[in-house]
């Protein structure tokens, strides 16, 4: 080993990025091991590079004792005052070895130890590269594909895209340059392991920072992302400066900044939503483009009925009730879509079925309708607090609503079914008109 392992060393260094104390320990620990191996495993070895030389030096280690008793462990006095005049019993002397006098089997033993060394040292480099680089895009080429996923090359490593992370439809060639959102580094025998994404909705959000300044600057914030990828997705934007459109700032002059981002997802389509704090709206903004005509919270179930006119039912649900779907997700609310027509037949049938419960008039049954009560069972499984939050109800008559309608439930007896031509007053009538209908009882 000559001063050309300096030369070496330093290139690799240079070119690998490795740290250089880390591949010098390496080396040396290579060539101890191989002097072991030649003499003796017992033996105490000790190997330093020298950084002057940039030659590898090999010293045996041996104790300076009045009687020998174990050549190879030990040097009499007389000896080691040889190598150092000054010397003393029980002091260790190390006497330098021929580092050229290992031979072929350990120089390719020492050889192998450092090419393992050096891969190890290169992995932990590239692992500590990519290891903050979690949640970011990376681009790469595509090298190959088998059963595990596409491998795509990043220069100094590999990434994996698995098919859980792969957009259905999306095929590539080897060559082709693939971007990806990395969702994991972690350690591998063989090497960092990087697993990428492109179904995320993280990818979908990281594209709009790289591509809308407004966003990477925190002034339009994305509060929500939903996708089907390679079909559909759905974001909502909201923005911290009143001056500034978060709809307008994502699409771009002429939508070419979203435009952009669907070239880069293949033709899916993005839905930009503004974000609103009314959950009614919110949602009529989510089922865009679809018209709303009412709404109906159920805020105890985070539910909605959404009613849309009849042309407009199978634009608001979308095609295999994608629109619909990602709207729930979107706003965190169950929406059920309904048309005008199937809401006022709904609505008919419910009103017709609490004026089955005796006692219970036409505007009595409006009220109980426009509180949520759609039916008699509804009506027997609430408490006397539930109904007394009905417009125009006492105590009293709560009470006798509920007795009826369980009794209604409980025996054959029925009320007869009131005509069908029987229409719903406008709530406006309801609390006017429940005393009318109570004294009417009383009589």
């Amino acid at each position: 080993m000559t001063g050309e392992l300096k030369r070496i060393i330093d290139q690799v260094c240079r070119d690998k990025g490795i740290n250089k104390e880390l591949l010098i320990t390496t080396i040396e620990e290579a060539v101890r091991s191989a002097a072991k191996k030649k003499y003796d495993p017992k033996l105490d070895i000790e190997v330093n590079f020298s950084e002057d030389t940039g030659e590898v030096e090999v010293y045996q280690f041996k104790e300076v004792v009045d009687e020998v008793t174990d050549p190879d462990m030990q040097l009499s006095l007389e000896d080691g005052r040889k190598l150092d005049a000054e010397c003393e019993i029980g002091d260790n002397l190390g006497i330098k070895l021929d580092a050229s006098s290992f031979g072929r089997i350990a120089a390719q033993s020492a050889k192998q130890v450092i090419i393992q060394g050096m891969r190890e040292a290169e992995r932990d480099v590239v692992y500590e590269d990519y290891k903050d680089r979690q949640g970011e895009i990376i681009s790469g080429i595509v090298q190959r594909q088998d059963k595990s996923g596409i491998i795509i090359n990043l220069g100094r490593t590999e990434a994996l895209l698995p098919p859980e992370e792969q957009v259905p439809r999306e095929s590539y060639r080897q060559g082709d340059r693939l971007r990806a959102y990395v969702t994991e580094v972690k350690r591998h025998s063989k090497g960092p392991q990087i697993i990428l994404s492109r179904v995320r909705p993280e990818f979908l959000t990281s594209l709009f920072e790289n591509e809308v300044p407004e966003i990477s600057e925190g002034i339009v914030q994305i509060l929500a992302c939903v996708r089907e990828p390679g079909s559909r997705a759905k974001i909502a934007v909201n923005s911290r400066d009143p001056d500034v459109d978060p709809v307008g700032a994502c699409v771009g002059m002429k939508g070419s900044r979203v435009q952009n981002i669907v070239q880069e997802l293949r033709g899916e389509k993005i839905d930009i939503i503004p974000w609103n704090p009314d959950p009614a709206k919110f949602v009529t903004q989510a089922l865009a483009p679809a018209e709303v005509s009412r709404i109906i919270l159920d805020e105890a179930n985070q539910s909605m009925e959404v009613i849309v006119p009849d042309d407009q039912l199978s634009l608001a649900i979308g095609k295999r009730g994608q629109n619909v779907r990602l709207a729930s997700k979107l706003t965190g609310w169950k929406i059920d879509v309904k048309s005008e027509t199937k809401y006022s037949k709904s609505l008919k049938e419910s009103y017709l079925s609490l004026l089955q419960i005796p006692g219970v008039g036409e505007m009595t049954a409006s009220a109980l309708y426009e509180a949520g009560f759609t039916s008699a069972r509804d009506v027997t499984e609430s408490s006397l607090e539930d109904l007394l939050q009905v417009p125009g109800l006492n105590e009293r008559k709560a009470a006798s609503i509920i007795a009826a309608a369980q009794e209604m439930l409980a025996g054959p007896k029925e009320k007869p079914t009131p005509p069908e031509t029987a229409e719903m007053p406008l709530s406006g009538e309801i609390d006017a008109n429940l005393a009318v209908e109570e004294e009417d009882a009383e009589a």
